[in-house]
């Protein structure tokens, strides 16, 4: 039976506490979804400002992603001046282009104002260069330039990636000189957990952490309770590496630098959670050969993506294919290889992704180095063999008895502990030769690591066939 509680009243608004607007599955509610459609409709824009703006950025980005295209842009038109632009960042990157492109520029260079500098690129980045141009001639002298530094670094570093409001004092400003300061300027960020110390030329000297600020003596000096920044980071840092050193540190918020060691802006968390989201996004697309891709990206955009990969896999398909041709008059005389031998090929290719999976996501987050890769490759060798000796007696038992051969059986067994042998091997040294080259192993490896398998998998049980029947006849 429904529960009344999970059903919205039939008034205007759509009164649920924030938590309640997800069914049990995650997703948005799809009376929710309906109620606002309706607004929509109807172009009801008070009902969508007391419906959509008591909700999070996030609930917000939400809501957007489950609207259609025409409903998403209507709903920004709809509530104007209250739409907050912060939710724009939650959602993928094909859905806040669709949306960003049917916003005029004017609209977007007054909402930018309102936002964090970090929220700003995060929208500004992805536009052409005429209306991003466009868009900062209309802001402020001190944000456009703020913005322009920003968006001057490459993608995914840390210099793309930081906020430049920030709060920075002289090392020679006592405690309640900094203290007066925060209650007293009006352009600080609305959210910080240190205060940094510079020099006149905004080299930077050190760091407080707020809550010792609020427990030292008002005439106590900043630079007496200052600690060095030891883990500033550099503004054309790649931002995965920066993540790393947060989860290393346990950091909330980190200070950027650039090449003189001036203070350019702060890295803070909630930014670096989003960066681990999507590097982990990244690997686990690439690792299937997929780029890229959103959910929302078009039928021919999603094929364009894929193909690539596919067509490398259908390469490495036909060299499988021409070690099966070396022994076709061994398999028309016994049949029974052909039936057995995608078991051989198949077990290998499943062994060796668990190897590479391991491997890429260890070198992704530095686990493994120059220090531990033997110790890490013996590992791996050594399970490798040991579950192809498993499995060889599995499939040795079972072939053995379903075609009444026991030498059918053992030589499918010597077959599997060879290809399981190499199917570690080609795991781990795959991924490791690509990363020491330079190249990505989460790209590359699943179709080079396949391809190994197939091949030594055909060619050890085919050739032993043909070795031992040939003996034997």
């Amino acid at each position: 039976m429904e529960n009344p509680q999970d059903r919205l009243p039939e008034t205007d608004a759509v009164d649920v506490p924030h938590a309640d607007i997800y069914n049990e599955d995650g997703a948005i509610r799809q009376d929710v979804v309906a109620r606002v459609a309706a607004a929509i409709a109807d172009r009801d824009a008070a009902a969508l400002k007391q419906d959509v703006g008591r909700l999070h950025q996030s609930e917000v980005g939400d809501l957007l992603e489950s609207l259609g295209p025409e409903q998403r842009r209507a709903l920004v038109e709809l509530m104007g001046a209250d739409f907050d632009f912060t939710a724009l960042t939650e959602v993928d990157d094909a859905i806040r282009a669709e949306i960003v492109d049917a916003i005029p520029n004017a609209q977007i260079a007054q909402a930018v104002q309102d936002l964090d500098s970090d929220d700003a690129v995060y929208i500004l980045e992805d536009l052409d260069a005429e209306d991003q141009n466009e868009i900062l001639a209309q802001l402020p002298f001190t944000e456009r330039i703020r913005l322009r530094r920003s968006l001057s670094y490459p993608e995914e570093t840390a210099g793309r990636r930081m906020q430049t409001e920030f709060v920075a004092v002289p090392p020679f400003w006592t405690i309640g000189q900094t203290i007066d300061y925060m209650r007293e300027e009006q352009n600080l960020p609305d959210h910080f957990s240190q205060i940094f110390v510079i020099d006149p030329t905004f080299r930077l000297l050190g760091a407080v952490a707020l809550d010792k600020v609020l427990r030292t003596k008002r005439t106590t000096r900043v630079e007496d309770i200052m600690h060095e920044t030891r883990h500033a980071i550099p503004a054309l840092m790649d931002q995965e590496e920066a993540a790393q050193i947060f989860e290393q540190y346990d950091l909330l918020s980190a200070a950027v630098v650039d090449e003189n060691e001036r203070l350019v802006g702060v890295l803070t968390i909630d930014d670096v959670v989003d960066v681990i989201q999507q590097e982990a996004e990244e690997d686990l697309l690439r690792m299937g050969g997929v780029g890229d891709e959103e959910l929302s990206d078009t039928v021919l955009a999603t094929s364009r993506s894929r193909v690539p990969w596919l067509l490398v896999n259908l390469v490495t398909a036909f060299i499988a294919a021409s070690v099966i041709g070396l022994f076709d008059a061994t398999i028309e005389q016994i049949v029974a290889l052909a039936i057995l031998m995608p078991i051989v090929a198949g077990m290998g290719g499943n062994a060796g992704s668990q190897t590479m999976t391991v491997t890429v996501r260890a070198l992704a987050t530095r686990d493994l180095d120059i220090y531990n890769a033997g110790r890490i490759v013996r590992r791996e060798l050594g399970v490798g063999f040991i579950n192809g000796i498993i499995f060889a007696v599995l499939i040795g038992l079972v072939a053995a008895a379903w075609f009444h051969s026991p030498d059918l059986g053992g030589i499918i067994a010597a077959a599997m502990i060879i290809n399981m042998f190499m199917a570690a091997f080609a795991g781990i040294m795959i991924p490791l030769l690509l990363h020491r080259f330079g190249a990505d192993p989460a790209v590359a490896s699943s179709v080079f690591v396949t391809a190994v398998t197939d091949t030594v998998g055909f060619f050890a049980f085919l050739g032993l066939a043909s070795w031992w029947f040939g003996i034997v006849s």
